[in-house]
């Protein structure tokens, strides 16, 4: 049967089938093929869209904003909404629901944009939350098939940092779904919540994936196609910077531990931005701080070939684009 995914919500790849997953990525492919040719879409001519940012963001807004832009789609951003303020989330994705086609949000709780979703009566897009951030997963899976020549069930992804957060365990749903063998390197103490682990290995059981959980470099990231990280510290939790340094400055991501890949074409991605420099900031704050040049991955790797960390911020706009199609689209 051919996929349908029309008037569906985007809200975390749990939701959606391997088939569903593959049938996006396509998607994006080919909207990417036309982009690049300089052919203009009207998939989503008349259609009006709602951008919620509770959370700031740079390639989420850009990517959002573009992809429905290229498609013919109008869009409203919105923050500093009077939402869980003076309005219930109920409340707003009633209104909202009446005057758009379809709602991105970006924010904090996964309850929210459930919320969102429950009651505004239109796709719901999941820009990201606390809990989970599938519009990355999709762009990273994109760049995976564009630069490692195997299918995605034989690349073996390590996961490395604080593997409890949104990254983490969307990469774990992701690898689960598209039986990927999937590692979170970590100390244990940030090891991802075992009933989701538990959740994943059932769906690997079935998919030909693979879930596995590691605090020792060596024996994770042996024989990795892709090794990936993410800030030690999320949005909302500055004030563990101290802690986080200390549990995870032995996870950097550096050359010694590519080179523990065994495989002279391992990838290095990063969903951004990434503390690599001391040209933000925030990176001369925990200099001054902490004495750190460099956080969660060195310089040398963020700008080596192994980096493909750019390659996969472009695909958040054709992947976006793909969602929003999907689910809305004049197709």
């Amino acid at each position: 049967m051919p996929v349908n995914l029309k008037g569906r919500s985007f809200l975390t790849l749990k939701d959606f089938t391997q088939k569903e997953i593959f049938y996006l990525l396509d998607l994006a492919r080919d909207l990417k093929s036309k982009a690049r040719a300089g052919i203009k879409g009207d998939t989503l001519k008349d259609k009006n869209i709602v951008l919620i940012f509770d959370k700031s963001s740079t390639r989420t807004r850009c990517a959002f904003e573009m992809a429905a832009a290229q498609e013919g789609a109008n869009v409203t951003f919105l923050t500093n909404s009077q939402m869980g303020k003076k309005e219930s989330i109920e409340d707003t994705a009633e209104v909202l629901g009446r005057y758009y086609n379809g709602i991105e949000y970006r924010g904090f709780g996964q309850k929210i944009v459930n919320e969102l979703a429950k009651f505004s009566g239109v796709p719901v897009w999941n820009g990201l939350t606390d809990e989970y951030h599938p519009t990355q997963i999709l762009a990273d899976l994109l760049t995976i098939q564009e630069k490692i020549f195997k299918p995605l069930s034989h690349i073996k992804v390590v996961f490395v940092g604080d593997a409890r957060n949104n990254m983490g365990n969307s990469w774990m749903i992701g690898c689960a779904k598209m039986g990927m063998h999937f590692v979170a390197l970590a100390p244990k103490s940030l090891w991802p919540d075992p009933k989701l682990v538990k959740e994943m290995k059932e769906i690997a059981a079935c998919t030909g994936g693979k879930i596995e959980l590691y605090s020792n470099v060596d024996l994770a990231v042996k024989n990795a196609d892709v090794i990936y990280t993410d800030v030690w510290v999320s949005m909302g939790e500055e004030a563990k910077y101290a802690e986080r340094i200390k549990l995870l400055k032995p996870y950097q991501v550096n050359m010694k531990m590519l080179k523990k890949a065994k495989n002279p074409h391992v990838k290095f991605m990063h969903c951004l931005p990434a503390f690599h420099d001391l040209n933000t900031e925030v990176a001369k704050e925990i200099h001054k701080k902490f004495g750190l040049k460099e956080m969660e991955v060195t310089d040398e790797v963020f700008r080596s070939h192994h980096s493909i960390v750019f390659d996969e911020a472009e695909n958040r706009l054709h992947t976006i684009k793909a969602v929003m199609v999907a689910t809305i689209g004049n197709i």
